[in-house]
């Protein structure tokens, strides 16, 4: 299982793609070097991610900032809050049942890291408000996994539409299936396509 750890790691992974299929090297010629783009691993990215769900970048910024003045980011305190200390906080009732939930799973973040990806989804998404999406993008961005792919992404499905000249945007069960091609750098696939998502919006003028 291969782990994306440095920006060398992406280099690799975009240059086996670039000859793989030259639509990803002409994406790549156009978007430029492609970001890292890891974070953190644990409870607080994934009670961040409930946070982030639904809600613009700022209220998702200004919700997390309380929680973390009022020392609501970890597992222990988050089970033991009250609904009105989370409330307090911007938290929504169904966001507080998420994030209930998520501090009382139990997860062993350490084991994850090691874990296959199926597993790590699969233990992701017994908790509710963690879909499949979320879960893949934890795998993705905290974990580092080289070789996954998140074809629920509105932004994946359109940019392989503009790419590879689709009639219209893949469903996420097409799009999977043709992410398998991109193995063993799907991860670097999606940072490809994100990053001409971006690109190819503003050529078309769209904001």
């Amino acid at each position: 299982m291969r782990i994306i750890e440095t920006d060398a790691c992406v280099t690799e992974g975009a240059a086996y793609l670039a000859r793989l299929d030259p639509r990803f090297a002409q994406a790549l010629q156009e978007v430029g070097p492609l970001p890292l783009r890891r974070k953190p691993d644990g409870f607080g990215e994934l009670l961040s991610a409930i946070v982030s769900q639904q809600v613009s970048v700022a209220s998702a910024n200004a919700i997390w900032a309380r929680l973390c003045e009022a020392g609501l980011n970890d597992e222990v305190a988050v089970a033991r809050a009250s609904d009105e200390d989370l409330r307090a906080c911007g938290l929504s009732r169904q966001k507080i049942r998420y994030s209930k939930a998520l501090a009382e799973a139990g997860i062993d973040y350490i084991a994850l890291r090691d874990a296959p990806t199926a597993e790590v989804i699969k233990t992701l998404v017994k908790v509710s408000g963690i879909g499949p999406w979320t879960a893949e993008i934890y795998v993705m961005f905290s974990l580092g996994h080289a070789d996954v792919f998140a074809p629920g992404d509105l932004a994946l499905q359109e940019a392989a539409r503009i790419l590879f000249a689709l009639e219209e945007r893949p469903s996420e069960k097409q799009l999977r299936a043709m992410a398998l091609d991109w193995s063993p750098w799907q991860s670097v696939a999606a940072r490809i396509l994100w990053a001409y998502y971006r690109v190819a919006k503003e050529r078309e003028g769209i904001r």
